[in-house]
């Protein structure tokens, strides 16, 4: 096995150990790599299963399985008439999750299809790396795989398949797109930054060995390219933001419970729903129009589900949702009789969604000690980014306390303390790839040390340890 097979098992490893980590309703993880193109071979490059009453995870490859080596090629797990349908061709074609909620009416399910058995409760993620980033400007040249018929897939995608992750979860734990599966698509963007950049540290060390005249010209283009995958490290500020507004979604409940008679953001969109869709059947004949209150409406309810930052919210009001209901308004007479309504909860909305950062509001919020109630509020409202991380230490802090009454409290804690490591290790990483780059350019270190310096355990501890040095563990 070379170094680089010996890197991606290790990079695969670390991120089935941080989705089991961050999920406690998930037991097992398998990753598969995909390519290269037109071939497409899908390939399992490692499982890991958490022993059950332990922190332990058992690793390999034990089941039999058609995607263990040699691997599948698309031909052979694409889908075809009158083949078994795979939840694999699905990711990989088109781009997308596939989320077996229910095994009993899973219709990708290989195992059911073909003996009737009921196989787990998963979910799979296709992890997505730019052909831009992959492949330079040679896009032209590429040969795309090709569905049954004939017709090139990914075409006219941005991306490109390089990898599926395959979660396991205990049954009846998880739904198409719930906060485990959107917390999997986060996390599969560290993966598939990680393994761009083992693409590039391979391509360069071919490089060197066929093209050495060529050295200071390749070690450029290494140089924008590492550069661009360590920019995708922002990934886990996506992520930390998302779990920060599930505390933002919590705090504004704590005050819609306390304060009933205000007009909050939820009762007004769907008074705004209510207005809104009585009278699209009326429509018909009118496309555009019919066209423009179904797009409203589809932003409306979107707007209600998100839990978005003030300005956020503002922002998507102000762009989205009183443009149309201008036009609807102006053009169509079907909402005369609740004019003056729609004008009014508009009206009172961009206030509405201001309230949960109210002071006034926040002191009057007695069931809530002081103290807790400042720094709730002061937290759940704040935009996550590399120069504010160190408050990510006081949110953990916040999740502590004892009388911090939240759903889900300790699944967030534990996922936010993960990603945490991550941006603790961010500068390290950024400083060891510069120094990378500059070995590369000008010959400091020898190729073989150059290629090597990376993720280690050794070279990175803090990826590996947990509270007081001691090593990682699901309990932690």
């Amino acid at each position: 096995m070379s170094f680089i097979d010996e890197l991606l098992e290790k990079a695969c490893r670390n991120m089935i150990v941080t989705i089991l980590s961050c999920l406690d309703i998930a037991f097992k993880g398998t990753i598969y790599k995909i390519g290269p193109m037109p071939e497409l071979r899908a390939m399992r490059i490692t499982s890991g299963v958490r022993q059950q009453g332990s922190d332990v995870i058992q690793w390999g490859l034990p089941s039999a399985s058609d995607y263990n080596y040699p691997g599948k090629t698309w031909s052979q797990y694409r889908d075809e008439p009158g083949r078994v349908l795979e939840a694999m061709g699905w990711c990989v074609e088109k781009q997308v999750s596939w989320t077996a909620e229910n095994p009993f009416e899973d219709v990708r399910s290989v195992r059911k299809q073909l003996s009737g058995e009921i196989e787990d409760f998963y979910h799979m993620e296709p992890v997505l790396v730019r052909k831009m980033e992959l492949y330079g400007h040679c896009l032209e040249s590429l040969q795309y795989p090709k569905d049954f018929w004939g017709n090139p897939i990914w075409q006219n995608s941005d991306y490109v398949v390089v990898a599926v992750i395959k979660i396991h979860f205990q049954p009846y734990t998880i739904r198409r797109d719930d906060r485990s599966t959107r917390l999997i698509k986060e996390l599969s963007r560290s993966l598939g930054t990680e393994l761009l950049t083992l693409y590039l540290r391979e391509s360069l060390y071919n490089s060197q060995k066929e093209f050495t005249r060529q050295r200071l010209q390749s070690c450029e283009i290494l140089a924008h390219e590492l550069r661009n995958a360590l920019i995708k490290f922002g990934f886990v500020f996506s992520a930390i933001n998302a779990q920060i507004a599930i505390l933002r979604e919590d705090w504004e409940m704590q005050l819609q419970l306390a304060f009933p008679q205000l007009r909050w953001k939820p009762a007004i969109l769907f008074r705004l729903m209510e207005l809104l869709d009585g009278p699209i059947s009326q429509l018909a004949g009118s496309p555009e129009i019919l066209q423009t209150a179904k797009a409203l409406s589809m932003e409306l309810h979107e707007l209600a589900r998100l839990p978005l930052l003030p300005s956020q919210s503002e922002q998507w009001v102000k762009n989205k949702i009183l443009p149309k209901w201008e036009i609807l308004l102006t053009t169509y007479d079907l909402w005369e009789g609740h004019r003056e309504e729609i004008r009014e909860l508009l009206k009172d909305l961009l206030p509405a969604l201001n309230l949960g950062t109210n002071d006034e509001l926040a002191e009057k919020l007695v069931q809530v000690p002081p103290d807790l109630r400042e720094k709730w509020m002061k937290l759940a409202y704040t935009h996550f980014t590399p120069d504010k991380s160190h408050l990510l230490s006081e949110v953990l802090e916040l999740l502590d306390h004892p009388q911090l009454n939240i759903a889900h409290r300790e699944q967030l804690r534990k996922a936010l303390k993960s990603l945490k490591v991550l941006v603790d290790v961010i500068p390290e990483v950024e400083e060891r790839a510069n120094r990378i780059i500059l070995s590369l350019r000008y010959g400091s270190l020898s190729d073989d040390e150059s290629m090597a310096a990376g993720f280690s355990r050794e070279a990175c501890p803090e990826l590996f340890a947990g509270e007081n040095g001691k090593e990682f563990s699901f309990t932690d």
